[in-house]
Order: C-alpha cells, then structure tokens, then sequence
C-alpha cells in the first residue's frame, strides 16, 4: 500500500512541519520491511507518530534529562565508552538508543552509524531504521493480531505515552480503513 501526503496528514496533523522527505522515505521503508496492510500501516504510523513528535524529531530532544543522563554507561545499551549515552542518544523515526543498536541497525541497513549516527537523522534513514526495528522485533505480527499494547512496550520498554498512541492508532485505522 502507499500512503498519500493527505491521508498522513490527517492522522499526524503535526507532521505538516516534518521535512518534504519524509513521506517517499515512509513509502519506500514500509515497502521493504512490509509494513503492507491497513493494519500494519496503522500501527506502525500511531507508534513512530508518537515516538517522534509527529514526524517533526530525528533525533532526541536532549537536556540531558535524569532518563537520558542514565544511558551513560548502560552496558544493556553497549554504551562502554565516555560519552555514549549522548553520542548514541535516540534517532530515528522510533528512536534506536545505544551504540549495541546502532551497531545493529547499522549492519542490517549498510550503514556507518557506529561512526556517524547523525546519519539516522536523515528522512530515509530515520524511516527505514524504524521499519527494520519494527520487523525485527515481530510488531508485524503483533499488528496483525491487534496486541497494540505488546507493540508500545516492545518499541518503549513501558506504555508512556499510550493514550495518544491508541489515539493516533484509532485516527489511522479510519484513515486507512
């Protein structure tokens, strides 16, 4: 399925300030990752919706806050060396946190993000970064079978958010329907 400019508008009416680029890399990664059914499309924008203030950060907003000042030395995380927490803070459309995931996504999409992990700051980039994290950790599967909480736990660890995840997963399910 390919999803239009309007029908991504009017489930995150916010990414009206997202870059231009943005749609084509959405395409291009839920194609290739498939993210390919109303279903799946729903969850899928509902979640990186959110994760990612409506399309409008590739990158973590950092303060650093007392969350964020924890990633430093997260052996979970592979955040080894001084300076890691920040460095490998969250980007992309679904946030990938950590040097351990950026040696994975990084590996799995052919990209240098050990070395340059600005790199999931770009449209494409962020796009199919958070379409390789969703098929990697089932969420097709669980979108398939409507588990919209086990999507939001996998992707944060908790449910923050969730009242405009499920909000923004209804808005797209009509969208889309």
């Amino acid at each position: 399925m390919q999803l239009t400019l309007q029908q991504l508008l009017l489930i995150l009416p916010g990414a009206r300030k997202a870059p231009n680029a943005i749609i084509d890399a959405l395409n291009a990664a839920m194609v290739r990752y498939r993210i390919d059914s109303p279903v799946r499309a729903a969850a899928f924008l509902a979640q990186v919706g959110h994760e990612s203030g409506q399309l409008r950060y590739l990158r973590e907003i950092w303060g650093p806050t007392p969350a964020q000042a924890r990633y430093e030395g997260r052996q979970d995380l592979g955040n080894t060396q001084p300076g890691d927490g920040k460095r490998f803070m969250g980007r992309g459309l679904i946030q990938v946190t950590g040097r351990a995931n950026y040696q994975k996504a990084g590996a799995a999409l052919g990209l240098p993000l050990e070395d340059q992990p600005e790199l999931l700051e770009q449209p494409v980039h962020a796009a199919m970064s958070a379409a390789w994290f969703w098929q990697t950790h089932g969420l097709n599967e669980l979108a398939d079978a409507g588990q919209f909480q086990t999507i939001t736990r996998r992707i944060n660890g908790g449910l923050n958010g969730q009242a405009e995840r499920v909000a923004l997963w209804e808005t797209a399910k009509r969208v889309l329907a």
